[in-house]
């Protein structure tokens, strides 16, 4: 799967999602692009999923029709986030074309 790491996921995260192609945005100069126009960009380079922290994606895009699946973790912070990579990489393999999925990570 081609994944698309968004500005605010942490890099390494990418040594926990073994068999995947993953690319950040910032190596594409993709990391100013507004959230309409990175989906767009994703979806027309072929990208099957973009991995992101930002919660509020889904109520500032209009998903409906894109093919590009997406996954909303519950936070930035590699320190909590490590602590549940499983249940990531688990989310990431689940996806489908268009779907958005947000994954809650329990502080504490």
């Amino acid at each position: 799967m081609r994944i698309l790491f968004d500005h605010g996921t942490p890099f390494p995260l990418r040594g926990t999602l073994a068999g995947h192609s993953i690319t950040r945005t910032p190596d594409l100069g993709w990391d100013r692009l507004s959230n309409g126009e990175l989906l767009t960009a994703a979806e027309q380079a072929g990208f099957t999923l973009l991995l992101t922290t930002d919660k509020n994606i889904r109520y500032q895009q209009n998903l409906a029709g894109r093919t590009i699946a997406i996954l909303v973790l519950g936070t930035s912070q590699w320190p909590v986030l490590r602590l549940h990579v499983q249940r990531i990489a688990d989310a990431v393999n689940a996806v489908t074309p268009g779907s958005y999925t947000e994954v809650v990570i329990p502080f504490g």
